[in-house]
């Protein structure tokens, strides 16, 4: 009897914290405890919430290639509602989009062009539905050994896709798609539409402090060289705390929004790009599995960080200079995988 009596206090002390924290949320709306989502070591603030992505969701996203040539960037369209892409070299010194929407509506996205094999370890690692409109003789054959879910312009132009020219450019230019039509494409091709993989990235509804987590020096403008022919320049704007895009020293404009990108994390490092032997197109492989070193940039900040990728299929886990994991700011995010003959300049 004496143990029976022992318990009450402790059980009216938790009866009555809990009537008090519901009590705290009724006249507040505010709640007493942190929010622990995604890959959980990232909390949000009680009175914030993430708002480029639906941390709650567990929606499949699209990883769609866009087209990147000087022409076709005048019609290039989707990028200012994407919350991830990546930018790699293609060939030719010429880049492509990988560019992932969950979520969202987006009433034009394009042009979309062919895959290349190694951008599919990145549509991997974020279990998205692959959406491209022709492929390598390479990305054809790992498509199909990798029964990889993908909806594909040759088979469903007409269906899922469409041909749009308004400004006379040339024909391979002109292909585009929509997230309604790839919910119908998602829908009759019986793909799931959930993933229980979890996002790429943690994001923090609060502004990230990176001097907890290593060195940090300024970065107002960022200049990224790829190649002669594309050469990005990151913009600092202190008012908006984000970076204003441009390629080749012109600004890069969404053609659905006519208004420059503006990009509130970029992720930056440079990997070996190997010639395909025989490949008359020039096209390339990627050395992508391993570690190595490259930058976080956000809010006119860089610190050093660390990426490592195990396998084509697992997550690139980046951390920071003293071993945590990358926390990023509430915002979309550019991937710039950069070539090794590349060329990064942050002032």
């Amino acid at each position: 009897m004496k143990k029976s009596k022992n318990l009450i206090i402790p059980i009216v002390i938790v009866i009555a914290s809990v009537l008090a924290a519901i009590l705290y949320s009724h006249f507040t709306g505010k709640s007493i405890f942190s929010i622990n989502n995604n890959k959980g070591n990232m909390k949000v603030d009680s009175d914030k919430e993430v708002t480029i992505v639906d941390l709650n969701s567990k929606t499949r996203p699209y990883a769609v290639m866009i087209n990147n040539l000087n022409e076709a960037r005048l019609v290039q369209s989707g990028l200012s509602k994407s919350y991830l892409v990546y930018e790699l070299l293609a060939e030719g010194g010429i880049t492509r989009f990988l560019a992932l929407f969950r979520d969202t509506e987006v009433e034009k996205i394009g042009s979309v062009r062919s895959a290349r094999h190694y951008y599919l370890d990145y549509v991997l690692e974020n279990d998205a539905i692959f959406v491209h409109w022709g492929w390598s003789p390479q990305a054809q054959t790992d498509i199909k050994k990798l029964k990889l879910q993908n909806i594909h312009g040759l088979t469903y132009e007409g269906t899922y896709f469409y041909r749009e020219n308004p400004l006379g450019i040339a024909y391979e230019h002109t292909g585009f798609t929509n997230t309604e039509l790839l919910d119908k494409a998602r829908t009759d091709l019986k793909y799931p539409k959930d993933t229980d993989e979890g996002l790429l990235l943690d994001y923090s509804a609060s502004s990230v402090d990176l001097t907890k987590y290593g060195e940090v020096n300024d970065a107002n403008e960022v200049t990224l060289s790829y190649s002669n022919y594309i050469v990005d320049t990151y913009k600092y704007d202190e008012e908006s705390k984000m970076y204003a895009r441009f390629v080749g020293g012109n600004p890069h404009v969404d053609h659905n929004t006519e208004e420059q990108l503006m990009v509130k994390n970029i992720i930056v490092y440079s990997l070996d790009y190997i010639s395909i032997a025989g490949d008359e197109k020039g096209r390339q492989d990627l050395n992508n599995i391993g570690t190595g070193n490259g930058y976080y940039i956000t809010e006119g900040k860089v610190t050093p960080i660390t990426w490592k990728k195990e396998k084509r299929d697992s997550k690139t886990i980046y951390k920071f200079e003293n071993g945590k994991e990358l926390i990023v700011n509430d915002g979309n995010t550019f991937i710039q995988i950069l070539p090794n003959t590349g060329k990064v300049e942050i002032n």
